[in-house]
């Protein structure tokens, strides 16, 4: 399989709102959308999108991984971007339908069939930096997906930003293109001069999350991670593992995190990233000040591979626990 998010489905769902609705969904070729140039979205970012998975049952059947919290996210992006708020009804609608259409590639586990619904403007007007647009248009998209870092024992190493934020004080919690790109050119950096896979960002000196994906720290058998404050993305995947983590009897800390208590307790500890595309994947050393602190014994620790064992059974339906996260889409 080629590189995570590089092949897709032929087709996707599509709906617009115009006129002060939405259209009936209907599948439309990948290939063949036509944007004017003038379009909004074009000039003014505005536009959001979601990551989730459908996975292969061990029936045959298909399902998806907690669509409900997906989709409230993507309504409380499109509100703070003052886009036309899909139904949420609609909206897992589309999502069962580009997978029953596309079933044939959606891959056995760990693989998954990565949906990508893509809420953006389309009014066509370069005068409407001050507006809302009222035109807009929602598409569903399919790629069958691999692991995203190749190999849950691969351990990451970070550059702990402590100048720059990723994003504004409360815009963090919106799923954005934005956000990404303006993180990207302190990702592009630290790799290029410290040989970093990712950056932590710790404005002010609060510990929050990297450039795509949130963080967690383990130590002593407590997980940590910043709070809900809006200045991180809140994960489905992070909201997860924190019942998970609750159900093997760790205790959970959701809180504001120095950096010097980070780097105090993560040679002792265990780090973590989490987000749709790669579950969990571990860190193993954080680079500050021209030092780089190791964490742990520089590779997967134990609890680290707990949790995530523990969640991709519950994805792929081999477990009991949590059994309402999993929406049939279709089945045998």
């Amino acid at each position: 399989m080629s590189g995570f998010g590089s092949q897709f489905a032929p087709s996707v769902m599509r709906a617009d709102h115009v006129d002060g609705r939405w259209s009936e969904p209907m599948s439309v070729a990948s290939d063949q959308l036509v944007l004017h140039p003038a379009s909004h979205v074009l000039h003014y970012a505005s536009s959001c999108f979601e990551g989730l998975k459908a996975f292969r049952g061990a029936s045959g059947g298909a399902h998806l991984f907690r669509p409900d919290m997906h989709i409230q996210r993507l309504q409380n992006s499109a509100r703070y971007l003052c886009l036309p708020v899909p139904d949420a009804d609609m909206v897992m609608a589309m999502l069962r339908q580009v997978v029953s259409e596309h079933e044939n590639l959606l891959p056995e586990y760990p693989g998954a069939l990565y949906l990508r619904p893509l809420l953006f403007a389309s009014d066509i007007n370069i005068g409407s930096a001050g507006h809302a647009s009222s035109n807009a248009i929602l598409l569903v998209m399919a790629s069958p997906v691999g692991d995203y870092f190749g190999g849950q024992d691969k351990t990451l190493r970070l550059f702990v930003e402590t100048e720059h934020a990723r994003t504004t004080p409360d815009f963090g919690q919106v799923k954005t293109g934005g956000n990404y790109a303006a993180a990207l050119q302190h990702v592009l950096r630290a790799r290029r001069e410290q040989a970093c896979d990712q950056v932590l960002f710790c404005p002010n000196d609060d510990v929050q999350e990297t450039g795509a994906a949130n963080f967690f720290l383990l130590h002593d058998r407590t997980l940590i991670t910043k709070h809900l404050d809006g200045s991180i993305l809140p994960g489905v995947t992070r909201d997860s593992l924190l019942q998970v983590a609750a159900d093997l009897g760790l205790q959970v800390e959701q809180r504001a995190l120095s950096v010097a208590e980070l780097l105090e307790k993560a040679p002792e500890g265990e780090a973590f990233l989490s987000g749709t595309a790669a579950v969990i994947t571990a860190v193993g050393e954080l680079v500050s000040h021209g030092d780089t602190i190791v964490v742990g014994n520089g590779g997967v620790g134990g609890q680290t591979r707990s949790l995530r064992e523990t969640l991709v059974q519950i994805q792929s339906g081999c477990s009991d626990a949590h059994r309402a996260w999993l929406v049939e889409c279709c089945t045998n």
